[in-house]
């Protein structure tokens, strides 16, 4: 069987992408959907932005703020977003957790979610719930359903109780694209507010936040964009925006949306700085477009690959119909019970690692274990076959012992 091989693209001298990162030797980086992985030269942007903070606090901290709006403003209109719309949060969970913080419902009315919901953002809705007397509904979605599918499962889901909707744009565990824009425009005739997850979409969807279409929409700079951890974007032009604060108040705070977001303390703002730096570096090395192709006929190759060594030893199809797949990553069964619940699952990416050195990300969905690979512009065909040579003899090793 004739497989395609990756075929990364090249910085400006001829040598692979990968030579723009630096990575522990031994280590194999196949889970950049998780944590990123930041640029060689974004690293040195942000520690140099860092030693100037330490030359002089008084010469930071008071110009914080000023420092923010200016990043903010470079940085919105990735995301296809204005400034005025626009704030720097720690992550997506952060983003949702300040949406959530601000929202008012009363007792008996509905929050829609689905089972491919991020278990960080689900704690926070049902926290809502909590406080509210309201009650949250999974509404079940198919992997292989279409975005048709999915507008007539939520049509029939939304009842006169329902006030909210939160869907991923890019769900984390199954790595399906969802159609947000028609979902929110569905749930708006019906009065409903949209909150779109978000969290893997900037880089991966061209003008994320606008295309996203919901009331409030929140992402990741640190994921594809391979900006420093610890920077998202949070965007909303909703006219209740006012009612969203900060997680730390400081001295900004009676300012209006998004002037309070700019300040919080004595917080490290140089991962919120550099993002626009990396945003940058990809677009001048390689170019968006260019990047998301590479990275959506990488994963494909690597899919194929992988899907094929695994075949012999998983139930059924080794890839599973997934309606929409995200443009970075796939999933693949897993032999046997192996990774059947979010625990084993997340042990999993542990235990491999520990053995062979080898950064993958393993997910569950409705009693199935998969491998979630990730493909970025570093990843490299010896990549692949490590994780063919050396990871899947050991999981199918763990999976007949379980």
């Amino acid at each position: 069987m004739n497989l395609p091989l990756l075929s990364p693209l090249t910085l400006a001298d001829g040598t692979p992408a990968r030579a723009a990162w630096t990575f522990a030797p031994g280590v194999v980086p196949l889970n950049h959907g998780s944590f990123g992985a930041v640029a060689s030269p974004v690293i040195a942007a942000q520690r140099e932005l860092q030693r100037t903070a330490e030359l002089s606090t008084v010469g930071w901290f008071p110009f914080a703020a000023e420092r923010t709006r200016l990043a903010r403003e470079a940085v919105a209109g990735f995301v296809g977003a204005s400034p005025a719309d626009t704030v720097f949060v720690p992550n997506a969970s952060a983003g949702a957790t300040v949406v959530l913080n601000a929202l008012r419902l009363a007792v008996g009315d509905e929050i829609l979610v689905t089972d491919h919901g991020y278990g960080a953002v689900l704690m926070g809705v049902r926290r809502l719930a909590r406080r509210t007397g309201a009650r949250v509904t999974i509404v079940p979605i198919a992997l292989e359903a279409d975005d048709q599918e999915i507008l007539a499962t939520f049509t029939a889901a939304i009842t006169p109780r329902t006030r909210l909707i939160v869907v991923d744009q890019i769900s984390s565990a199954t790595a399906k694209v969802f159609p947000t824009a028609a979902l929110t425009t569905l749930a708006h005739a019906h009065g409903v507010r949209v909150l779109v997850d978000g969290a893997h979409a900037p880089g991966l969807v061209a003008d994320a936040a606008r295309v996203a279409g919901a009331d409030w929409w929140f992402g990741n700079l640190h994921k594809w964009p391979a900006a420093p951890r610890g920077s998202a974007l949070l965007v909303t032009a909703a006219e209740d925006r006012d009612d969203l604060w900060p997680l730390i108040d400081s001295w900004n705070a009676e300012l209006p949306y998004p002037e309070r977001f700019d300040m919080q303390g004595t917080l490290d703002i140089t991962s919120y700085l550099a993002s626009p730096i990396a945003v940058d570096f990809i677009e001048h090395t390689f170019g968006w477009d260019r990047a998301r192709a590479a990275m959506t006929t990488g994963v494909e190759a690597a899919a194929a690959q992988v899907a094929a060594a695994l075949a012999p030893y998983v139930e059924g199809p080794a890839r599973p119909e997934v309606a929409d797949p995200a443009p970075a990553m796939r999933l693949i069964r897993l032999p046997g019970t192996l990774g059947s619940t979010r625990e084993e699952a997340d042990g999993l990416r542990e235990r491999l690692f520990a053995a062979t050195g080898i950064e993958s990300a393993f997910t569950s969905f409705r009693g199935i274990g998969y491998v979630r690979l990730s493909v970025h512009l570093y990843t490299v065909q010896a990549d692949i076959d490590a994780f063919i040579n050396r990871a899947i003899p050991l999981l199918v090793e763990w999976s007949r012992e379980g």
